[in-house]
């Protein structure tokens, strides 16, 4: 047959400049979300360019998946990390998230400025009902493809009722994720149905240990740098130390995704330190959904507005500028690490059978994670006021229900469950009948 690839020969291997030109492509239009990112590397780098074969690819994927952090963002580090070595590597990871951070700083912006402006209100209503039917969307997508036995199920369960119903911390929910999943793969390895990795040869160590070593040293340094230059400058008492402290943390748990760790970062930021209002955690993920690159940007919208609103000793729009950098920097360096750190030994580590289970587990735990966001956002969207209950849990006032509001979310959902409407569309006609709602 003619008109098919050879997926026989070798890869290609493209110059720098040629690879940094289609990582550049890639951060302009990585729009949609993991899976749409990761869709659009693999016709780019594997059918298209054939820099990458398929079993590579994929083997790489499933590795990124077992790291906190965005998945795609990393997959994009690996590839250029094996084309071209370190400077590959950071060139890919940039450029999958520096289009995205300049358009999401643009739009914060413009969000902090026509704040409290009526018709501005009406189009952010849209958007949060809109934001509230992809969500469950990806509660459906990953509890398909993660809860595959019993046992992943009662921890997807157990997860929800830790968080929803007794608020324990979110990094409390992943570390008993991690054990449970790694005891049940060493002793109850039926209780997980893990997918046995394929017999060969493993690599040689080789340099591997000595490459790890320099990749740990060199990026903790790189992520503590604005930390330590903040507590020397500003002390631990400025915002921006907050900022960095919180996404730092955020970083090492934020396995699953930006779905996964929202409910927490969203109950931190309005409760916990007073950044954000209630319903503005959902208008930075609608932003976040427009924006080319992963959907974790979603925390440097949290980081604009903690620093604009205590922005002394700048101006509001220099500490919204120093705190976006900063939550980009603290984010997304430890995804650096973890690549680097990791890459030489990926062979080795799809072979570790506890490890693999931890992170199922984890997996599943997420599905109850996502199912308590979805929860945290359909009060907050649904109904105006939110009370609390004798036993400590958030719930609705009835009497606030907004009618606009679940009119829109009704919306939201016909177009995205039936008639299967992309992203950018659903937030754009969402957002309009949130306009055309207010003005009738």
């Amino acid at each position: 047959m003619t008109g098919l690839p050879d997926q026989t020969l070798a890869p290609a291997q493209p110059s720098f400049a040629e690879a940094v030109r289609a990582y550049a492509r890639i951060g302009w239009l990585s729009f949609g979300g993991p899976a749409g990112q990761i869709a659009l590397m693999h016709r780019e780098f594997v059918d298209d360019r054939r820099w990458v074969d398929e079993s590579t690819f994929l083997h790489a994927l499933n590795f990124c998946h077992l790291l906190p952090g965005p998945e795609a963002q990393q997959l994009a580090t690996w590839i250029g990390w094996r084309l071209h070595g370190f400077r590959g590597g950071l060139a890919a990871g940039l450029l999958f998230v520096v289009p995205g951070a300049l358009v999401m700083f643009g739009l914060s912006t413009l969000y902090v400025l026509a704040a409290g402006l009526d018709w501005f209100a009406a189009l952010f209503l849209g958007i949060k009902a809109a934001v509230l039917a992809v969500v469950v969307q990806a509660l459906i997508r990953i509890a398909g493809r993660a809860l595959k036995t019993p046992f992943l199920r009662g921890i997807a369960a157990a997860s929800f009722a830790a968080l929803a119903l007794f608020a324990l911390p979110f990094p409390f929910v992943v570390l008993s994720a991690l054990l449970l999943g790694w005891a049940a793969a060493r002793w109850r390895p039926g209780w997980m149905k893990l997918v046995p990795a394929k017999a060969g040869l493993l690599p040689p160590a080789r340099s591997a240990w000595r490459q790890s070593l320099s990749a740990v040293l060199l990026w903790s340094a790189v992520w503590a740098a604005p930390m330590v230059l903040i507590l020397a400058t500003l002390g631990r008492g400025h915002v921006l130390w907050d900022i960095g402290a919180f996404f730092s943390q955020l970083a090492v748990v934020s396995f699953g995704g930006a779905y996964a760790v929202l409910a927490y970062m969203a109950q931190e930021a309005v409760s916990g330190f007073g950044w954000l209002h209630p319903g503005e955690m959902a208008d930075g993920l609608g932003l976040a959904e427009t924006t080319p690159g992963p959907l974790i940007l979603v925390t440097q919208f949290v980081g604009f507005l903690a620093a604009w609103r205590d922005a002394a000793p700048f101006t509001p729009f220099v500490a919204a500028l120093l705190g976006s950098l900063l939550t980009l920097w603290v984010t997304f360096a430890p995804c650096f690490l973890w690549i680097f750190a990791f890459a030489p030994w990926i062979d080795r580590l799809e072979r570790a059978a506890g490890l693999k289970g931890a992170l199922a587990a984890v997996t599943a735990a997420v599905v109850g994670v996502i199912a308590n966001l979805s929860l945290w956002f359909a009060l907050h969207t649904l109904f105006r006021r939110i009370g609390r209950a004798s036993w400590g849990i958030d719930v609705p006032v009835p009497s606030s229900m907004d009618l606009s509001a679940v009119l829109l979310a009704i919306l939201a959902f016909v177009l995205l469950f039936r008639v299967r409407i992309g992203i950018i569309p659903l937030l754009a006609i969402c957002s309009a009948g949130g306009l055309l709602l207010d003005f009738g």
